[in-house]
């Protein structure tokens, strides 16, 4: 009984944690601004139709992924059985898929992983998109996982909670890791 407590206000804190940003304002536009401010040649339409896709697949997704619950509580669902999909690499290889139909001439898409290296936090992955040619460190991160299907974005240099490392990266180095060869990820 005690430790059903424990685990029920466990689960209530994060929760709390996991409380979407108030939003304002038109936020497909300011996504859209966003994308355009990547560079002047950026084409207006493309930036524009990559924020209203990011913004509508992700109410699409939250459908299709059943989300009731915080990120943290839905991955246990989907963990179970009890969720079809709605992990963060869900998120990102869904969101990615998506918005690579779109075959944009002026933008690309990238993937990252976080807290791959920290043994007391999950790996967390996300699609960053950025201007055609540029690295991701350049782009802006889309993550509709943080906060339960609520998109969150921003440049990532400014996106301070996750260190943010390219998904090749760290799946070659779980790759050489699984063959018996340790090698450390580069310093960003």
């Amino acid at each position: 009984m005690i430790r059903a407590l424990v685990f029920a206000a466990a689960l209530a804190t994060l929760a709390a944690c996991a409380t979407p940003p108030p939003s304002s304002g038109d936020e497909v536009q300011r996504l859209a601004a966003e994308i355009q401010s990547l560079g002047p040649d950026i084409d207006p339409e493309e930036a524009t139709r990559a924020a209203r896709i990011a913004y509508a697949y992700t109410a699409q997704l939250v459908q299709e992924y059943e989300i009731t619950d915080p990120p943290l509580i839905h991955n246990a669902k989907v963990n179970k059985g009890l969720r079809p999909r709605g992990l963060c690499w869900h998120w990102a290889e869904d969101i990615e898929r998506r918005l690579d139909q779109e075959q944009f001439h002026t933008l690309e898409l990238h993937r990252a992983i976080a807290n791959a290296d920290n043994p007391f936090r999950i790996d967390h992955s996300t699609a960053i998109i950025s201007r055609k040619g540029e690295s991701m460190y350049d782009g802006v991160v889309l993550d509709p996982w943080r906060y339960g299907g609520v998109l969150f974005w921003s440049p990532l240099v400014e996106d301070t909670r996750y260190e943010w490392v390219p998904r090749e990266v760290v799946l070659e180095k779980r790759r050489k890791e699984q063959a018996g060869h340790i090698t450390s990820l580069p310093a960003n």
